[in-house]
């Protein structure tokens, strides 16, 4: 009798451990974005640098993390998930360790690039995996933990890393995370496997380096309008990041196997949902830079306390994003989000009548109830937005809405700490002390900020009206049908 060849079993998908893995290895990659935010002074003596130029270990991370988000969507439609994230991871492991030995700048600078590059893979590779692997009425509870790494990493980095720096050296901080990293590959290899479909789409080399001029051009801008410097090299730079970016949205639209597809804004709720995650990114990003600057300029708190006094809003936020991914799966997205933002309004109104005698545990308070406000609306408005879009689309989702915080990120530190400083050197020149001069100027920001806050509110209620859930028939519709939304 002939044997027949046995059929090619498929792998187990161990969603629970896939989910795991890949939230540690981001929230290494994350933690490592701010690890050194509290060591540039040091860094600045060591190295013999000036402000202006061990900055760019703080912008050039954001940059490169910020483009490498849209071309790791090509990347995941072209390779295996497991191949994908060991070379992230990889990228990651090597400029970890480069930065561990760094002796000069330039050999730092280009280290932190490098980790950089798998962190920016990391982001999409995580929560794209996690949309496939994860049933839709438990997919909340799924992103919200996602979105705790992504947030909890970054604020939790300057208060572990300051702790460290009272014992041993800066670089003692890169050979920390070696090992966890490592780890991490170990897991990865283990319990990861391909659950995306290839389609291999052609790599278009223009739109990577449109993409590429475009976001790294405007982050840099934005970075560089609320820093100073040559304005008139980065008000040229940010122009070229506009023009390059719209050229790419309209090359994308001409493709027909497009680096990014453009077209998931016809579905109102994912451009709804878009806009109301970057106001979300914007208030807890600059609020993380603005408070300090408070606190230490206002209140004349130390470094320690005012790193101290972020630390229970941080918590909260993570604690309450995990149980808004929970709220979401059984309530939806039209009572969590207009709660979320209408906490956030009132937070932020009350924060913004701040003054040189608010106690620092009113500010405590007032934040940890901003931070609960930002649970409940981040995580569940990027789920929201993504469970509007065909399976096919998830890489392009994933990498527009982390595109955009990381834009929404710059925008904010410009644009708030622009305000709080052009009010600050206002009520000085009008002879107020310096202190009540810092007060002024955070009051202003924060109340302004309040304002974008409330367009949220109001946005968040369009939720109420059309809250459609994609269903297995839409989520095989290509985009070729559904160009008409």
């Amino acid at each position: 009798m002939k044997k027949t060849k046995p059929e090619k079993s498929t792998p187990k998908i161990n969603a629970t451990a896939i989910l795991a893995v890949l939230v540690f290895s981001a929230f290494i990659a994350l933690f490592n974005e701010t690890i050194l935010n509290v060591a540039l002074n040091i860094l600045m003596a060591e190295m013999n640098v000036t402000a202006g130029t061990i900055q760019w270990i703080v912008t050039a991370y954001m940059i490169v993390t910020a483009v490498m988000i849209p071309v790791t969507a090509f990347l995941i439609q072209s390779f295996e998930i497991k191949k994908l994230y060991l070379g992230a991871m990889t990228i990651l492991l090597i400029g970890t360790i480069c930065a561990a030995f760094s002796n000069s700048f330039a050999m730092l600078l280009i280290s932190r690039m490098l980790q950089a590059s798998g962190t920016g893979m990391m982001i999409p590779i995580m929560m794209n995996t996690i949309l496939l692997v994860t049933p839709r009425e438990k997919r909340g509870t799924a992103m919200g933990i996602c979105v705790c790494a992504i947030q909890l990493g970054p604020a939790l980095g300057p208060t572990f890393s300051g702790i460290i720096l009272q014992f041993l050296s800066w670089h003692a901080l890169f050979f920390i995370l070696v090992p966890l990293i490592i780890l991490a590959m170990i897991l990865g290899s283990v319990y990861l496997v391909n659950v995306s479909t290839l389609t291999k789409p052609k790599l278009d080399g223009l739109s990577i380096l449109l993409s590429t001029i475009g976001v790294g051009g405007i982050i840099f801008g934005l970075n560089g309008f609320s820093s100073g410097g040559n304005m008139k090299m980065t008000v040229m730079i940010f122009i070229i990041g506009i023009i390059a970016l719209i050229v790419f949205g309209k090359r994308q639209l001409s493709l027909k196997e497009p680096m990014l597809e453009m077209r998931i804004f016809k579905y109102p709720l994912f451009s709804i949902g878009a806009a109301l995650v970057m106001i979300s990114m914007m208030t807890v990003f600059t609020m993380n830079v603005m408070l300090p600057m408070f606190l230490q300029g206002a209140l004349q708190t130390t470094t320690f306390i005012a790193a101290i006094v972020l630390l229970p809003a941080t918590l909260s936020n993570g604690f309450v994003t995990l149980i808004g991914g929970k709220i979401y799966d059984k309530l939806g997205a039209k009572v969590l989000i207009p709660v979320g933002f209408a906490i956030i309004f009132v937070g932020m109104v009350i924060i913004s009548r701040s003054t040189v005698n608010t106690s620092i545990a009113t500010i405590i308070v007032t934040y940890i109830a901003i931070c609960i406000g930002i649970g409940c609306t981040m995580s569940p408005a990027q789920t929201n937005a993504l469970n509007q879009l065909p399976k096919e689309a998830y890489p392009h989702g994933v990498a527009i809405l982390n595109t955009l915080q990381q834009i929404a990120a710059a925008i904010g530190s410009s644009l708030f700490i622009g305000i709080m400083s052009a009010s600050q050197l206002r009520a000085l020149n009008n002879q107020v002390q310096e202190q009540a001069a810092v007060a002024s100027g955070f009051s202003t920001a924060t109340l302004v900020m309040a304002g974008f806050v409330f367009i949220g509110l109001c946005l968040s209620f369009a939720l109420r009206f059309e809250n459609k859930k994609v269903t297995k028939d839409q989520s095989e519709v290509s985009f070729e049908d559904t160009s008409g939304l």
